[in-house]
């Protein structure tokens, strides 16, 4: 698909080629071969020159991908009704939240929170991009600039221990991972190589690792004997020291988690043989990771089972987990779309064709999930009344 694409501009396509001679250089002191998640460290991280470090255009209309904050405000104005549920809990909390895209989610729980008298004595974002950071401040500043001294923007997680809710949108599907394959020979590593001047997937025998990473999930794998001769998907493995070093920064709180995928008896099952990688560009979804490397979005789907996991692991308890359409039915709907302000056919239809995306199984309303953790004393939010997936993690 990727001859379709739109050819990027001048600019855009010199920072690639930056990018993509970096990527050969790491390729050939490694001895030829580059796990995937080292690729993706680069492609996406790379200082000035990955996806989320350089300059592109990623959120809304004119970049990527849309997220569900910039289809419509009542998706903030939810989750905004959660967290003030969840920060009337405790003394003097704060809100931390990584990643924070365009700064539409901000700005709009923001608001919000200021109407329900909630609003906390700080909203920390967790952003490492200088160029979203600055976009994020830019759109604050517009729909929202008496609360702006509320904010602060950090460069690394707190160093002090802290008292509130933190909320990650569509960051753990962008946490590099790897590729397994399972043949008849074997299980494989699928890394990055070159040849005849591209990068291009090269496997080699799984290392200790990546054997003991796929024997711990493969027992809770349903359906693992009908995987066809050849299965690849992927892995997050640097994603349980990432979940670790955010769970030390909470005293007391909740972490509330949006992303797209499932349980890890659903994701790795045997009809997914090819995985769920996708690569975003222009509102063009493809599966060629090395086409302009630095310019698309690559993603894969997140194994919630892991993140329960890994909560458990660090002392908290999962208090929720549900679909996304679960989720917003059951944290205020029906009053945020009456309370919408949209009254011309225009807005009306746009609200429609807006929570329809946010809603339907067929859009985003099956495939993104949120999940709860919180710590002893905390209860879950009325978010998570509804539909309970727990019992499949």
């Amino acid at each position: 698909m990727t001859h379709q694409l739109p050819i990027p501009d001048k600019e855009a396509l010199q920072t690639s080629t930056a990018l993509q001679q970096l990527v050969e250089e790491r390729i050939s002191d490694a001895g030829g071969w580059l796990s995937f998640s080292e690729y993706l460290s680069l492609a996406l991280y790379a200082p000035e020159l990955g996806y989320y470090t350089a300059g592109s255009r990623k959120f809304g209309p004119g970049g990527d991908f849309v997220t569900a904050p910039e289809l419509s405000a009542v998706f903030s104005r939810c989750l905004a009704a959660q967290v003030a549920e969840l920060t009337q809990q405790m003394r003097a909390p704060v809100v931390l939240e990584i990643g924070a895209g365009s700064g539409a989610m901000a700005a709009d729980i923001l608001l919000e929170l200021e109407r329900l008298d909630a609003l906390p004595g700080k909203y920390l974002i967790l952003e490492i991009s200088a160029e979203l950071r600055d976009r994020q401040e830019q759109h604050i500043a517009e729909c929202a600039p008496h609360l702006l001294a509320v904010v602060k923007w950090l460069d690394e997680l707190p160093s002090r221990k802290i008292k509130g809710v933190v909320i990650a949108n569509e960051v753990v599907d962008a946490l590099p991972f790897d590729i397994f394959c399972e043949t008849p020979d074997g299980l494989h590593e699928r890394g990055v190589g070159f040849k005849d001047g591209a990068l291009c997937f090269a496997e080699r025998p799984a290392s200790f690792n990546t054997h003991a990473l796929i024997s711990r999930l493969s027992a809770q794998v349903a359906g693992r004997d009908n995987w066809p001769d050849r299965y690849c998907s992927e892995i997050r493995p640097g994603l349980d020291e990432w979940f670790a070093s955010i769970a030390e920064t909470i005293e007391q709180g909740a972490m509330l988690f949006v992303d797209y995928g499932a349980s890890r008896r659903e994701l790795y099952r045997g009809e997914r043989a090819a995985g769920t990688l996708q690569c975003f560009f222009r509102h063009r979804v493809h599966d060629d990771p090395f086409w302009y490397p630095g310019l698309q979005d690559i993603t894969a789907w997140v194994d919630f089972t892991q993140l329960a996991e890994n909560a458990v692991a660090n002392g908290l308890h999962v208090a929720g987990f549900t679909t996304q359409a679960q989720f917003l039915m059951h944290s205020g709907l029906d009053h945020y779309l009456e309370d919408s302000g949209a009254s011309s056919p225009q807005e009306l239809a746009e609200l429609s064709a807006a929570v329809r995306k946010l809603m339907m199984p067929g859009e985003m309303g099956e495939v993104f999930k949120l999940m709860l953790f919180t710590t002893a004393g905390v209860e879950r939010c009325a978010g998570f009344s509804g539909r309970d997936l727990r019992a499949g993690l």
